[in-house]
């Protein structure tokens, strides 16, 4: 990734404005904080007693060298595994305003959403020295928290300095690299999607986000056995790749860089608690990585028909009404879900006339749009491979599933969000439940 683009990206973002990723990066990490977003005010380090020994004591004498005034620490236990629970949250917005501190979080996933929510509700910034490649969630906006017996994303910036250094991340347990290389894996068909959508007149591609994450994903997945390995080296792509999604996410105003249907799959097993009482629990990248070769798998067999033939005024006379969609819905999903499936529908589906004007440049542009595609895409056992050799999830055993699991997710994973996918495509065109039944057909990824 050029320095330029990144430097843009950062003039563009919204909250975050340094961003450091290297070796040795945790030795001038105290003045980068200082620098870029203590400046005379107090600090608040937030850890557990595993992200202390890993990198907090060596943060603590580098701010100290710097000149930063530190408050004491907020020291979680390291077992059990720290929950994304709101009371925690609460407990270090309460420590911030007490101490009039700014927090920097020293962790991966659950302490860098519960510090960026605890300062967001305080409307200050804050920052996270990140210890594992487990996610893309650093310099993202948002935090998946537990409130309420619900898991619900609240809103809040992202990190104003995020450090990342590659040492320590190459020193964390190896599950974590792997679960951050299922989540960088969804960058690909989530890239497919967008194309689709981009060229359906739904969302248009935004140029900035786009090289941010697509840029460099491939690279960034080109040394899988290295990574399972431990060596420094080859977690700069992947650290990278991770610290860019998030970013691109902040430049678009919105998800859509890092994630398509892909991620519909690993919410839907989250909210069924899918590995939840695990210690520790099973990572949203491990999830994500099955929900990838799904959609992988899915691709191929959609890239096979020749939707340039396809008979739009057939299609379209099958289009069923809004009403017979909400039905099919509320026989789909269950509980709550069902209002939200409903809602998120509703809010992409269209009549006759909107079809055919969002079908007819993917019909009429097929030869071209199926190229550029496969371009993006990876072949499904390639990736699967590749994810197996970094020590990710390749079959719905590995995290507690069957394939017929995973089948019965798809329909789903379509209704549940208002985000414009092959998913749709495919049922839009009249051929989803035909692509489905030959991803799971004899011989496919998981037979």
């Amino acid at each position: 990734m050029s320095t330029a683009i990144v430097d843009e990206a950062l003039k563009q973002a919204e909250s975050t404005k340094v961003i450091s990723v290297g070796r040795g990066v945790i030795n001038q990490a105290g003045s980068t904080f200082v620098d870029g977003l203590l400046g005379d005010r107090p600090c608040l380090l937030v850890a557990d007693e595993r992200t202390w020994a890993a990198a907090g004591a060596t943060l603590a004498e580098e701010l100290k060298a710097a000149g930063a005034t530190l408050v004491d620490p907020l020291i979680y236990p390291g077992q059990p595994t720290l929950y994304a629970s709101y009371d925690h949250a609460e407990e270090i917005r309460e420590e911030l305003r007490r101490t009039g501190a700014l927090a920097i979080a020293i962790g991966s996933g659950t302490l860098n959403d519960l510090a960026k929510l605890a300062s967001g509700e305080l409307e200050q910034p804050y920052g996270v020295l990140a210890t594992a490649a487990s996610m893309d969630g650093y310099s993202g906006f948002g935090a998946p928290m537990t409130r309420g017996g619900l898991k619900i994303t609240m809103p809040c910036p992202a990190p104003r300095v995020v450090v990342f250094d590659l040492d320590v991340a190459a020193a964390a347990p190896a599950p974590m690299a792997a679960s951050g290389y299922g989540d960088l894996s969804a960058k690909i068909p989530a890239g497919a999607d967008w194309i689709l959508a981009d060229a359906a007149g739904v969302d248009a591609i935004h140029p900035l986000a786009w090289k941010l994450v697509q840029g460099g994903v491939q690279e960034a997945l080109s040394r899988p056995s290295d990574l399972a390995a431990g060596i420094p080296e080859a977690y700069e792509g992947l650290c990278n790749g991770l610290i860019m999604s998030g970013l691109a996410m902040q430049v678009a105003g919105g998800t859509r860089p890092a994630s398509g249907a892909e991620h519909y799959f690993s919410h839907l097993w989250e909210l069924d608690h899918l590995g939840a009482e695990l210690d520790p629990p099973l990572s949203h990248g491990f999830k994500v990585a099955i929900g990838t070769l799904a959609m992988a798998a899915f691709y191929e067999k959609f890239l096979a028909r020749n939707i340039g033939a396809t008979d739009l005024d057939a299609v379209i006379s099958r289009w069923p009404s809004w009403e017979e969609v909400e039905a099919d819905i509320r026989t789909t999903m269950s509980g709550a879900l069902i209002d939200k499936g409903i809602a998120e529908t509703k809010e992409k589906y269209v009549d006759a006339d909107g079809l055919r004007q969002r079908l007819t440049p993917i019909v009429s542009n097929w030869p071209v749009l199926n190229e550029r595609i496969a371009r993006q895409l990876v072949p499904a056992r390639e990736l699967q491979t590749m994810l197996g050799q970094a020590g990710t999830p390749t079959r719905p055993e590995d995290i507690g599933l069957t394939p017929a699991a995973v089948k019965d997710a798809f329909p789903r994973a379509m209704y549940y969000r208002s985000r414009y996918t092959v998913l749709d495509v495919a049922r839009e065109l009249g051929i989803f439940n035909e692509l489905v039944d030959e991803v799971f057909a004899p011989g496919g990824i998981w037979d």
